[in-house]
């Protein structure tokens, strides 16, 4: 068997970033914010997205996510073996849509810290997630389980449910 050739796949993760920064820059001049992202099927599909925020009122509208909506929309929610190209390291929102999505992998270009420098600070939520289960009272926003009667009513319902699709 072949080994892939790594000159050809750093040739097509530098040509899917550059697309990604040039998706950012146009978005900017349009009057959005400044991160675009590509993702790529593993038959070679492309889908671009750009942050689209304040133009939808959607504060889940981030380049990365839109990207995948689009890439779903029409290969499926599974996206298992495609490639995630973004022009700023993607922040938890992100990576969590990217998770669910099965993406196989996430290159970036600018990092949060290049973010932060103008404005886009992500650190306070990084921190969030690596404080572990510490999201009682008094954290940044607590996530506090509630004792519900019937609680699993909705999980009995979903394994019933002979037509679910499994995700």
């Amino acid at each position: 068997m072949t080994e892939p050739d790594a000159n050809a796949q750093s040739a097509d993760a530098q040509t899917y970033l550059e697309r990604a920064i040039d998706v950012a820059v146009a978005n900017v001049a349009a009057g959005g914010g400044p991160f675009g992202a590509v993702v790529v099927l593993p038959d070679g599909r492309v889908f671009e997205g750009e942050n689209r925020v304040t133009r939808d009122n959607d504060p889940t509208a981030h380049a990365e996510v839109v990207a995948i909506r689009r890439a779903a929309a029409v290969a499926g929610f599974d996206l298992s073996g495609a490639a995630l190209y973004a022009s700023c390291e993607p922040c938890p929102l992100c990576l969590a849509a990217a998770l669910w999505a099965r993406v196989a992998s996430v290159r970036f270009a600018a990092d949060r810290q290049d973010a932060a420098a103008v404005g886009f600070d992500d650190a306070i939520f990084y921190e969030y997630f690596a404080a572990g289960g510490a999201h009682g009272d008094g954290s940044l926003m607590p996530v506090v389980r509630s004792a519900v009667v019937g609680r699993e009513r909705p999980f009995e319902a979903w394994n019933a449910f002979e037509g679910r699709i499994e995700y």
